[in-house]
């Protein structure tokens, strides 16, 4: 009787465990193909970042420490170098005539990367002022560009202090003329993304661990009614065609349009910086995580222009 009661007590822990980890995974199977597993494409990096995808799928994203950008190829799957001295790009999104704009850190800049890997910088600072330092961005059907300006200080700047107090989100035109300064109030922003119809903007302050939504005015690109989506923040975060929000930081946590959680994606690294949908149909989820990058196959799909 004894023996069986212990057998009784290891089997309960037995399931208790399993049932914690189905909990950690627990994302509808609407979202995850059947039978799809997370897969280390590669861990060969120092940091991970920004990883952005092309109108025929192949993905782009940066190893920030090393000053390069990194191309995994829909062709094959293999991953390349396709840019080196790329002025510790981060945040990476391709425009709508096949450019990669690069939130590049190290004079805090914006750059336009050309497929021939010539570089035109669209901004060099906001009213003669340098800025905090671009860090993630997102791209409106018009070409206007939404970006981040975080202050995280680099010791590979000569500076010390910021120029600009605030860190805030900015917009420029989409005849990259006008820059303005668009959403204010945060104290760390970082992670942006905008809805497939283009109506709203999602902003991440990660020092205050929130989410906000905003609405986009399509005519000038200002943003208003500013909501909090969520008590969370995240690093990097994309949306997928249904209007989830994927929010990164400990794996990825997954909301409806409503903000209420409806999964996770345990991520074997400390930390996952960034993600995006990639590969020929747009139904494969990309982490940069630390050194390393993972996929998984989707059943949803990204959001893109092209």
């Amino acid at each position: 009787m004894i023996q069986y009661k212990r057998r009784s007590l290891f089997t309960l822990m037995v399931i208790l465990i399993l049932s914690t980890y189905s909990f950690s995974q627990s994302t509808p199977s609407k979202l995850i193909a059947p039978g799809a597993v997370l897969t280390k494409v590669s861990s060969e990096y120092k940091f991970t970042e920004g990883p952005a995808s092309d109108a025929m799928g192949n993905v782009y994203f940066t190893d920030q420490p090393n000053d390069r950008i990194l191309k995994w190829s829909v062709t094959d799957g293999s991953v390349s170098t396709f840019m080196e001295n790329t002025g510790r790009s981060n945040g990476l999104y391709f425009d709508n005539n096949g450019n990669l704009i690069a939130c590049a850190d190290l004079e805090n800049q914006l750059w336009k990367i050309a497929p021939d890997k010539s570089v035109e910088i669209l901004v060099k600072d906001f009213e003669g002022k340098k800025l905090n330092g671009p860090n993630d961005l997102w791209i409106d059907r018009k070409g206007g560009i939404y970006f981040t300006d975080p202050f995280y200080k680099r010791d590979y700047w000569s500076r010390t202090e910021k120029e600009i107090e605030t860190e805030d989100v900015y917009y420029l035109s989409p005849d990259k003329q006008s820059l303005e300064r668009v959403a204010t109030g945060f104290v760390r922003p970082n992670g942006i993304v905008g809805c497939k119809k283009g109506k709203n903007l999602y902003v991440v302050d990660i020092n205050d661990k929130k989410t906000y939504k905003f609405r986009i005015n399509k005519k000038n690109g200002e943003l208003y009614d500013r909501q909090l989506f969520t008590e969370m923040g995240s690093d990097g975060m994309t949306i997928d065609n249904k209007g989830n929000l994927y929010l990164t930081g400990q794996g990825v946590t997954i909301f409806n349009r409503k903000g209420e959680k409806i999964g996770h994606i345990d991520v074997p690294e400390r930390w996952t910086a960034n993600i995006c949908f990639g590969g020929k149909n747009q139904d494969k989820l990309f982490i940069t995580a630390m050194g390393s990058l993972y996929t998984l196959d989707m059943q949803v799909k990204g959001v893109r222009w092209q």
